[in-house]
Formats: C-alpha cells, structure tokens, sequence
C-alpha cells in the first residue's frame, strides 16, 4: 500500500493553483488524524504551503524554483469551494479605477463570509465580512466603482462620481444607478443626481 504523503501528493497534482486543500477533503484517504499528519509533514518538507489553520495550497513550480499561487487564484479558488462572493477591497478598486494614486499595501478582499486572514508565502490575505451591498455586482465594473465610492465616504463621493462619469461607459453608469435602491442613503443620492440626470 502507497504511503498516505504520496496519496496526498497525487491527490494535490490535479488541482488548480490556488485550490485550497483541508484535512476534510482527504479523509477518504485515512483518518483525520493521519491525513492532519501527512498534510503537516508536506508542509513542513516544502511541498505544500500552510495558509492557514488547517488550510494548505500547492506551491507552483517553475524553473526558477517554486513560488506561492497568485492571490487572485487563491480568491477565486476559495469563493468557487465555499460558495462565498467575494470582491475587492474599495481601496483596491478606487486605485484600479484611477481615482486615487495610493496603492493598498496589504491584499484585503471583502466576503459574504467570516473575517479572517491566510498566509500566502510572506504575503497576508485579509478577508473581511462586508453588508450585502458592497458584495453587490462582484467582479463586474459597476461593482468595483460602488465599492470605490463606499471608501472615499460621502466628502468624496461627488467628486469620484464626476470621474467615473468621463471614464466608464454609459451601460456601467447606468449599473450603478440601477443599483440604488441597495446602496446607502448617502450614496444613492449622489448616484441619482449624478448618473440619472443627464
């Protein structure tokens, strides 16, 4: 019988970058206790990186060595296994969108989902539960400019808007107009006055 670190490692090799992989999704492998071994074991040898309690990736491969799986693999990865939307941090999308030069120095996303943190290599992943607004149109352009707008808070809203309005294009304009009714009072007017009246 093959050894359970070669099982896991088998198991590991199918899966795309950034796939999560937990104790749980291996027990048909042996007990917790044994795949929680084996899954450690890996971890410590470098052929898997710990992201988290209890929560492993696979390391990518290339000819200069081997390196964590992009952050952006590792969202979607985790969205698409636990069924959670997740979007980007408004700071993220306010720089994406040109409306502000400060670049985040950290990888926040906002979750439908608990708050808490992954180790990706050195880098930090911070997921932090967001109201159902934000979440709104995730991944979409739309989304990302409500997202923007919800950081730079009302004193800046009117300006930002102004902006958006000479960059994006009308059908993303009219996304956001039609996403008011979820948005807070402060942003859905300036959202009307803005967007709506042409």
């Amino acid at each position: 019988m093959r050894r359970l670190t070669e099982q896991v490692l088998e198991h590991v090799a199918g899966l795309a970058e950034g796939v999560p992989i937990s104790a749980k999704e291996l027990l048909h492998l042996g007990s917790r206790a044994a795949v929680d071994q084996a899954l450690s074991r890996l971890a410590r040898r470098g052929r898997l990186l710990r992201a988290g309690r209890g929560l492993y990736v696979r390391p990518i491969e290339t000819r200069f060595g081997s390196r964590s799986p992009s952050v952006e693999s590792l969202v979607q990865a985790i969205a698409g296994s636990k069924g959670e939307t997740i979007a980007s941090h408004g700071a993220a999308a306010a720089n994406a969108l040109g409306l502000t030069t400060q670049v985040p120095a950290r990888s926040i996303y906002l979750t439908s989902g608990k708050s808490r943190q992954l180790q990706l290599g050195k880098q930090v992943v911070e997921f932090r539960h967001a109201p159902r607004w934000q979440l709104a149109m995730a991944g979409s352009p739309a989304g990302e400019a409500i997202r923007a707008l919800a950081w730079l808070g009302e004193a800046q809203a009117g300006e930002a808007l102004h902006t958006l309005r000479r960059r994006l294009p009308e059908k993303t304009l009219h996304e956001i107009a039609n996403a008011r009714s979820r948005l807070p009072t402060w942003l859905a007017e300036q959202v009307s006055r803005l967007v709506v009246n042409d």
